[in-house]
Formats: structure tokens, C-alpha cells, sequence
């Protein structure tokens, strides 16, 4: 296993090692001790599946005040995901970061709490997990425009397939700062 540190270094991509025979591949998605030598320890309470379609976007999406810490995987297919930091106060307040996940390269991004999350599926379809160190709390999730145009993000399409909230959701400043987590330090 590989940490790779990103622009914004609570984020981390992780490359996972992938063992491959003429049957197949192996590897493994969570190992604590291993984990939690690169500092991701959990304990995680919640794994989250989802499968979508080329062009379909999921995002921008995170939980206050019950945050959650995500560990994401793509299993099948490739997207080009994204962690943006929503923490008052962070250096790195509205800065984004992108990797691309697939199933070849075995890479994994560690969104820590206090950022929103995102992707685009690149290939035909996408099989994608999500390990949360919370429960999901319905009531705590808010949604932000992927498009919103203070952040900027890069997105490799124009024209994605989106969900209701997020077709509706609202730019990163019209959410109101009590709906914001605070940056405390690592």
C-alpha cells in the first residue's frame, strides 16, 4: 500500500496493492492496523454501495453537524472523484482536490470529515463503495452545486446525468456558517 499526499493534505490517495494471476486479481479494500498506520483508523460504522451509469454525477455531498470521515473504492469502471474542504477557518477553505478511481489503478481516496464529496462516472458504468466512519443522518446531509463557480471545479464533462438535489443544490455560499463544520489542526 501507497499513501499519496494531495494538494490539500488531510486528503490522502491510497494505492492499494493488487495482486493479478492468470485467474484474476486480489486485494484488500480495509486492513485496521494497516490503515491506521497512514491515518485512517475508523472505527467505521457504515459501508455504502452505489452503481451508475456513464455521466451520471453524485455531488457535492456531506453531513454537519454529524460529519462523516469516507474511505471511497471503485470496485468496477472509473470516476473522476472529488473532495472539496468546507472547513471555516482551513487554509484550504473551498480548494478542491480530484483523483481518478478505477478499478485498474486500485486507488483509494481518504475524504476526512469537514470536506463534501463528489464524482462523475468516466467509464460505461461504475460500481462504487464508500467505507463511513458514521451512520448517515438524513437530516444532516446537505448537498452543494457541483457547478458552483467560487469553487471551480474541473469537471471532465459539461453536461452530467444529476439526481434531483443535486440539479437543485445551492452554491457553497448561500449555505448558512452554523451548517459548516470549524478546522481544528490535525
Amino acid at each position: 500500500m501507497k499513501v499519496i499526499p494531495l494538494s490539500i493534505p488531510d486528503v490522502l490517495a491510497i494505492d492499494r496493492d493488487i495482486f493479478e494471476d492468470s485467474r484474476g486479481s486480489f486485494s484488500e479494500l480495509w486492513r485496521p492496523d494497516r490503515y491506521a498506520a497512514v491515518g485512517v483508523a475508523g472505527p467505521f460504522m457504515q459501508d455504502n454501495f452505489s452503481r451508475s451509469k456513464k455521466g451520471v454525477l453524485r455531488g457535492l455531498h456531506y453531513q454537519w453537524p454529524r460529519s462523516q470521515g469516507k474511505l471511497v473504492s471503485v470496485l468496477e469502471g472509473a470516476v473522476f472523484d472529488v473532495a472539496v474542504d468546507l472547513r471555516k477557518g482551513s487554509p484550504n477553505y473551498g480548494a478542491w482536490v480530484s483523483e481518478e478511481l478505477s478499478e485498474q489503478n486500485g486507488r483509494q481516496l481518504w475524504i476526512p470529515r469537514g470536506f463534501a464529496h463528489g464524482f462523475v462516472v468516466l467509464s460505461e458504468s461504475a460500481l462504487f463503495h464508500y467505507k463511513v466512519d458514521a451512520p448517515y443522518a438524513r437530516e444532516d446531509e446537505i448537498t452543494i452545486a457541483w457547478n458552483d463557480q467560487d469553487i471551480g471545479i474541473a469537471w471532465p464533462l459539461h453536461n452530467p446525468i444529476l439526481g434531483l438535489k443535486d440539479a437543485e443544490a445551492p452554491s457553497l455560499s448561500a449555505i448558512p456558517t452554523d451548517r459548516l463544520p470549524d478546522f481544528s489542526p490535525q
